[in-house]
């Protein structure tokens, strides 16, 4: 589901309204010289502070469309910052009155987040890399809303990183990417629907929020960004699939090569003519392709292919 995306100008707009302190705190931070950013870590820090407005109001972290938590909201729940860089929006996450771990692997950077940490008690710093952050143990029995800016070429992993904790995950707001953002909430017959579109709604309901200007950021990347915001469970929990893991595997195996139909794809697991056979049953097309399939209909098909697949012998994938 998409909303109609603000023009820059609305964005720009809130810094003289909105910024106040939370402006001036971030923007000394990003300007001290500390830490400058670095291409090896896919660093682009979120320096427009009407973009940062913006975003704060999308996740309701800003006091322009902040939830107001009751004393035993905020222990129920925390937020988790996945890169939290210069503190840019570390502060807007403060707000909320909850629990913030801020998380981040630059130790130039960590030193500045720890300074904030003892302005606010609410705040604590999680020195490490994204990829091997427990984040079970880091919200200590409480709900997750995360938050990241992530870099552009960890993406993939890093949502396979956090779906591993879906049981326990509420809510994830991501900037990244605008043409992973596209591919994150494409739907079937959409050029950009693949896997990744398949494994992001196979666990959360996926929304496109935000279209972020490459001048948003400093240094700015070659590409425009998006914020996107992942609301679980997804289509996992009306599926009640055993093994997820395994349908995913499969899916990868349909997607393998995406022009192909379904029937020579899946030539490894079955018969082309049965595959064939099998989606007609299914009241599919018996020459669909994957792109062309919802995630409950790819589903529906893995359950068939793995029934199919344990009533038949080894010789009969002919």
């Amino acid at each position: 589901m998409r909303r109609e995306i603000p023009k820059l100008s609305e964005a720009s707009g809130i810094v003289k309204r909105t910024a106040g302190s939370i402006s001036r705190n971030a923007g000394w931070l990003l300007n001290s010289g500390a830490a400058m950013a670095r291409q090896r870590l896919g660093q682009h820090f979120l320096a427009d502070a009407g973009w940062r407005e913006q975003i704060a109001r999308a996740i309701r972290v800003s006091p322009h469309g902040m939830e107001s938590p009751t004393p035993a909201a905020t222990d129920n729940y925390c937020w988790i910052e996945i890169g939290a860089g210069h503190g840019e929006m570390t502060e807007h996450l403060l707000r909320s009155g909850v629990p913030v771990y801020a998380v981040e692997l630059d130790k130039a950077l960590i030193e500045g987040l720890q300074r904030l940490a003892k302005k606010h008690p609410n705040l604590t710093v999680v020195a490490g890399d994204v990829l091997e952050t427990d984040l079970a143990a880091i919200a200590a029995g409480r709900r997750i809303r995360l938050y990241g800016n992530l870099p552009y070429y960890i993406t993939s992993p890093i949502l396979h990183h956090f779906f591993r904790y879906a049981d326990l995950i509420d809510e994830i707001h991501i900037v990244i990417q605008w043409e992973v953002a596209l591919r994150l909430t494409a739907r079937p017959g959409n050029k950009s629907y693949g896997y990744l579109s398949v494994a992001t709604q196979f666990y959360a309901r996926s929304e496109l929020v935000l279209k972020i200007p490459r001048g948003a950021f400093h240094p700015p990347p070659e590409v425009d960004s998006a914020l996107v915001t992942l609301r679980l469970p997804g289509e996992n929990a009306k599926l009640a699939l055993r093994d997820g893991d395994a349908f995913l595997e499969f899916v990868k195996t349909c997607f393998a090569q995406k022009r192909k139909m379904l029937a020579n794809n899946l030539r490894g697991l079955a018969g082309p003519a049965r595959v064939r056979e099998l989606l007609e049953q299914l009241d599919l097309r018996a020459d669909a392709r994957a792109e062309q399939l919802s995630v409950a209909e790819l589903a529906g098909v893995y359950r068939a292919i793995s029934s199919a697949s344990r009533g038949e012998g080894p010789g009969s994938r002919t």
